[in-house]
């Protein structure tokens, strides 16, 4: 059996990435739905809206539900999925595929909470853990 190779999902311009926020939030909605919370931010056309959400549907970042009048849009991609295709995209064209270089930057450009460096150090310490443990294994 073949496999179809995986295409990967366009990433988002800033503006699709405000309406998948509302979609992660609010879960399935309307270009109504998405329209009345984009416009508490910033007046927009209710054509604009609709417009992104066709344009991100041809570029398979929502999926639409047309088995009723009015469509329904929902992420394709969960926020976390999300989130890491746009740091693997940004770890390979600004830091040379360096997760350490990432990291370092972030947290000289805006300081961390005290729960972020905790929740930076449990992770920190999975990682260690792991690491032991499959060099234990070889």
């Amino acid at each position: 059996m073949a496999t179809v190779p995986r295409v990967p999902t366009p990433r988002p311009t800033d503006a699709e990435l405000s309406i998948l926020r509302v979609l992660w939030e609010r879960g399935p909605s309307t270009v109504r739905q998405v329209h009345d919370v984009l416009g508490r931010e910033r007046p927009t056309a209710y054509t604009t809206a609709l417009k992104l959400l066709q344009i991100m549907t041809e570029k398979g970042l929502v999926e639409r539900d047309e088995r009723d009048r009015t469509h329904v849009y929902r992420a394709r991609l969960t926020e976390e999925q999300t989130q890491r295709q746009l740091v693997r995209d940004l770890l390979d064209r600004a830091f040379g595929g360096s997760a350490a270089k990432l990291v370092l930057q972030a947290l000289a450009s805006r300081r961390a909470s005290p729960d972020e460096l905790r929740e930076i150090r449990r992770i920190l310490d999975n990682a260690r853990q792991e690491k032991e443990a499959r060099d234990d294994r070889d």
